[in-house]
Order: C-alpha cells, then sequence, then structure tokens
C-alpha cells in the first residue's frame, strides 16, 4: 500500500503548468545526464525533445506573465515539486554519489 501524499498545495492553472513542464525537463535532462549509463541513441532521443520541451517551459513561463503572475511563489512551487517526486526527479540530473574501491 503506497503512503498517503500530502495534498497538493493550491496553484493557478499557468504555476501547474509551469511545474509540469519543468519537471518534463528535468526527465529529459536526467536522461541525457553522461555521468549515467545508458546509451548514445537514448540520449540523443532525449536532447531532440528537450528543445520542445524548452519551448513549451518558456511559452508557460510567458503565459504567466501576460496573465500578471509575475512572481514565482518559491515555498508553494518547492512544496508542490515536492509531492510531484521532483527530488527524486532532480536528482538523475546531478553526478551519481563516489563509490569506493
Amino acid at each position: 500500500m503506497l503512503p498517503d501524499l500530502p495534498p497538493l498545495p493550491a496553484l493557478t492553472r499557468a504555476e501547474g503548468e509551469l511545474l509540469d513542464r519543468y519537471l518534463e525537463a528535468v526527465d529529459l535532462l536526467g536522461r541525457i545526464n553522461p555521468a549515467r549509463p545508458g546509451d548514445t541513441y537514448r540520449g540523443l532521443r532525449a536532447a531532440q525533445a528537450l528543445v520542445h520541451k524548452a519551448a513549451q517551459l518558456r511559452d508557460a513561463l510567458a503565459s504567466m506573465h501576460q496573465r500578471g503572475e509575475t512572481e514565482l511563489h518559491g515555498d508553494t512551487l518547492a512544496r508542490a515539486l515536492r509531492v510531484l517526486d521532483g527530488e527524486r526527479r532532480a536528482a538523475r540530473v546531478a553526478l551519481p554519489p563516489v563509490v569506493a574501491d
């Protein structure tokens, strides 16, 4: 049985779109990470998709700005990212821990 997750904080539609696009880009960056095992074709496909996701991320931010949402509420968005498994997903972008020989 899965543990109960904390509720997602209240977000505007634009903030939700921003988080979705951000996490999609993070997932792709994790697949491209050269410090992780994998094949070059997988990384190439992820890099190609990243171009499209980056444009969607830009559009989400532009939409927020045009709607008058000119400030990112970091604490709220960080809580939402944690609920959406953002810490695990972003960890794939970082260097893996050093393995002692």
